[in-house]
């Protein structure tokens, strides 16, 4: 799983529209030495990226030094909801730095009150307390240990069962790869604990089987009796696709938790605010979840997340016992408020889902096209993916999809690498900020570099 973009400087169509200009060689060759640089003091792992390097990024847009300008359908990794450096957001960094306070731990600050308070009146009424980290992999590591500590208190040591999903990814550290099910992510995992297993994730693709028994069967058949189980973490939808699950099954293990008195977590860092045309994608299911892990888009820009849930739950230690260094960073905190203020006030949610319309028709069209390699697609507001395919049949091809996003690079569509449990899918997240003319632009760009990719394809099988 995953490939480098080659930094070798490419003569490339020039393009100038009303979105878009490219009007160098990419990358361009002065950029090079950065480029360079970068791959000789960080790790391989930070190579999976297009070979831009970034000057500025305005609203919908991200700018290189050399005059060339993307349209953006990253969001910077689904972050910037409200649209790169929103000048509401900017001016409260500027005003909190300013101030100056740049961070006091834990010790009270009325930044950090004052986004607790507003983000609780976003949330379900049941989640009555919220904890602010750093990242979405912290806010999953903190509700797997919360959900740990809940099965020990009300059902004895027998109770720490983690159920995850398969093709699941909910960040990068120990825990989080261990409740995910990204194969690629499991095998450098060694002695795993067996307490964390995974249920098929019912997308209707990959997994035909949508129904709930499906997850009883799979658990019984991995030793975790119902009473044994502390927690089950679900991406609100699955990173890999989109995918939904079905309301019904989602519904039932809401009803399955309850009964069994089992935390359910639901991960919304890439899902929410917004994105999928409601606030909390987990509206699409009509349930409320015990804990919600959130990050990316909350802020638009600086590094926060935060874990809601129950008052019960986040209240299981004592003073001093579950801190975090950067806990509600204040110039972090000024951020984020701004940033939800500004989507709630210009109701981006709605965009997402008036837009979201002709996404999903958009990439109907592309499908129907080129049914034969797009296997699965997916859209739902403001997020969508083709997942392709090797011709005709059920296995992904990763190749095609780098391909797709390396000439929609080169056309000034950007994207991020490949994603997917095989590294198969296009993943589609422009800012909320974005308007018709632009998405629809971006679609026909889009079916351009499909169109040339797949014929590629047929030429050099």
């Amino acid at each position: 799983m995953g490939q480098e973009f080659d930094i070798t400087p490419k003569n490339v169509p020039r393009v100038e529209t009303k979105y878009r200009r490219i009007a160098t060689r990419l990358p361009h060759p002065d950029s090079v030495p950065v480029l360079e640089k970068l791959r000789q003091c960080e790790p391989v792992s930070m190579r999976g990226q297009p070979p831009l390097v970034w000057d500025r990024a305005e609203d919908i847009f991200v700018y290189d030094q050399y005059g060339n300008r993307w349209l953006d359908w990253s969001s910077g990794v689904l972050v910037a909801n409200a649209g790169h450096a929103a000048p509401e957001i900017r001016q409260a960094i500027l005003d909190q730095v300013n101030r100056p306070l740049l961070h006091n731990y834990v010790f009270p600050s009325a930044e950090r009150a004052r986004l607790a308070e507003y983000l609780l009146r976003l949330a379900p009424a049941e989640l009555g307390k919220v904890f602010f980290l750093t990242t979405g992999s912290e806010a999953v590591e903190c509700a797997l240990k919360l959900a740990r500590a809940r099965g020990l208190q009300i059902g004895g040591p027998r109770k720490i069962g983690l159920v995850g999903y398969e093709r699941g990814f909910h960040g990068r550290t120990l825990g989080a790869q261990q409740a995910g099910g990204i194969p690629g992510q499991k095998n450098w995992i060694v002695n795993e604990d067996p307490a964390i297993v995974q249920a098929p994730f019912p997308d209707g693709y990959w997994t035909e089987n949508t129904t709930f028994d499906l997850f009883l069967e799979t658990i019984e058949k991995k030793g975790l009796a119902p009473d044994s189980v502390a927690g089950v973490i679900l991406e609100t939808y699955q990173g890999a696709g989109p995918d939904f699950a079905p309301k019904a099954y989602v519904q039932d293990l809401a009803q399955w938790c309850q009964k069994n008195r089992v935390v359910l977590i639901l991960d919304e860092v890439q899902a929410g605010f917004g994105r999928t045309g409601k606030f909390w994608a987990f509206e699409h299911y009509g349930v409320t979840p015990d804990v919600i892990c959130c990050g990316k888009g909350i802020s638009s820009s600086l590094p926060l997340s935060a874990v809601i849930g129950r008052a019960e739950i986040l209240d299981q230690f004592p003073p001093g016992s579950m801190t975090s260094t950067h806990c509600g960073n204040p110039v972090c905190a000024a951020a984020a408020w701004a940033n939800l203020k500004k989507i709630v006030d210009e109701d981006l949610a709605g965009n997402a889902a008036r837009l979201g319309v002709i996404l999903e028709r958009g990439l109907a069209a592309l499908h129907q096209r080129h049914a034969g390699v797009i296997g699965h697609y997916s859209a739902r507001g403001l997020v969508g993916g083709l997942q392709m395919v090797r011709t005709g049949k059920k296995e992904p091809d990763a190749a095609l999809a780098h391909d797709v996003i390396e000439r929609c690079f080169h056309k000034g569509l950007l994207l991020f690498a490949p994603v997917g449990a095989w590294g198969q899918t296009v993943k589609i997240a422009p800012p909320l900020t974005i308007t018709e003319e632009p998405l629809r632009e971006g679609l026909a760009v889009l079916g351009e570099a499909l169109d040339e990719a797949c014929a590629a394809k047929k030429e050099h099988p």
